[in-house]
């Protein structure tokens, strides 16, 4: 039995149903595989993937995770250098995105089966 809560289940990319299997085959920070995710819990065989194509809606998710870093990157130049150019806006959002793209996709996906899976806890 996970002793966990749901943030952390969530921030560690857990099951939501038992908070102890895995979501992803490889880290959440790891570019390979970017989209792919267990079919089936490790742990208590939920399934993952309760529809053909149920991870879709998390491209929302991920949008709006792209536009924040794009507002905070643009905010922190804006506030740490006098008079920035275009370059700066431009290299700064871009190199973000690179680097956070894996957490930000997978991360999606997570929140996305979270909140849409119709997984529910179950302390077993």
């Amino acid at each position: 039995m996970s002793k966990i809560s749901s943030v952390q289940s969530i921030l560690k990319a857990k099951c939501p149903q038992c908070r102890e299997g895995h979501l992803f085959p490889v880290s959440v920070f790891s570019f390979k595989k970017l989209s792919a995710i267990n079919h089936n819990c490790s742990v208590c065989q939920a399934n993952l993937n309760p529809e053909p194509d149920f991870y879709y809606g998390a491209m929302y998710i991920s949008y709006a995770f792209s536009v924040a870093l794009v507002i905070t990157a643009l905010t922190a130049i804006n506030i740490l250098i006098e008079e920035p150019e275009l370059w700066m806006y431009l290299t700064t959002v871009l190199v973000g995105n690179l680097i956070l793209f894996p957490a930000m996709l997978r991360y999606s996906k997570v929140l996305y089966l979270y909140a849409l899976g119709k997984l529910k806890y179950r302390g077993y």
